[in-house]
């Protein structure tokens, strides 16, 4: 699931204090479950803007709601008639669902109070790990299950650098080198062949805007 994190007060402040009236929207999807941007997260800081716009005898003022999901229009669809009379919109949504709220609304600023930080799973309450970067070519299956582009600090491919001491990685001694981890998983199941398999060099579709269209509905967009 995507994580996000609040950006720091001053620099949402910073942002949006030349506007007289804010909307500040959440979202009930991915930040809303990493505890960053759903319901709770837009009242509170909402109050903090607040306080903070009094405090400097500013005129601002920030309103609030939620949406099910900012990244799927439909759900910004009930928004039209909310947003008439606001000078800007904050989201607390992901990189994405900021994108699609100005595309929505694109006769008003709009800008991010989260930052996008990663694709990750949960370890405690409020704490994350980063288990994925979305490359767009996923080898996990010959890796024993552990990324290599996420958790190698150098996003190696095929196998460790030479600056692996002790399993641990030369960027920190506290976290293990993947590719040992990845050896160690492999061992366990009887899979160690797999890590002499070579993977084709990354094309780094990252670097460019990509659509993805599930198999079944393939039919549906591609028609000739």
């Amino acid at each position: 699931m995507v994580k996000g994190k609040r950006k720091p007060l001053k620099q949402i402040t910073a942002a949006i204090k030349k506007y007289k009236k804010v909307l500040n929207i959440g979202c009930g999807g991915c930040v809303s479950v990493c505890l960053a941007g759903g319901q709770k997260e837009v009242l509170a800081l909402n109050t903090e803007l607040n306080i903070s716009f009094k405090f400097d005898k500013a005129s601002t003022r920030c309103d609030g709601v939620t949406v099910e999901r900012q990244c799927n229009m439909k759900f910004l669809v009930e928004l039209d008639e909310i947003v008439e009379g606001y000078d800007c919109l904050l989201s607390m949504a992901c990189g994405a669902g900021v994108q699609l709220l100005a595309e929505r609304f694109p006769h008003l600023p709009v800008f991010p109070a989260i930052n996008t930080v990663s694709i990750g799973v949960d370890r405690d309450i409020g704490v994350y790990e980063e288990r994925c970067r979305a490359c767009g070519e996923c080898v996990i299956g010959f890796t024993g299950g552990i990324c290599p582009v996420a958790r190698c600090a150098k996003g190696l491919f095929n196998g460790p650098c030479g600056g692996v001491s002790n399993g641990k990685c030369e960027t920190n001694s506290d976290i293990s080198c993947a590719w040992v981890d990845i050896f160690n998983r492999l061992k366990v199941q009887d899979r160690l062949d797999e890590i002499i398999r070579i993977q084709q060099p990354m094309e780094w579709q990252n670097q460019k805007q990509r659509t993805t269209i599930q198999e079944p509905y393939e039919k549906r967009y591609y028609r000739k």
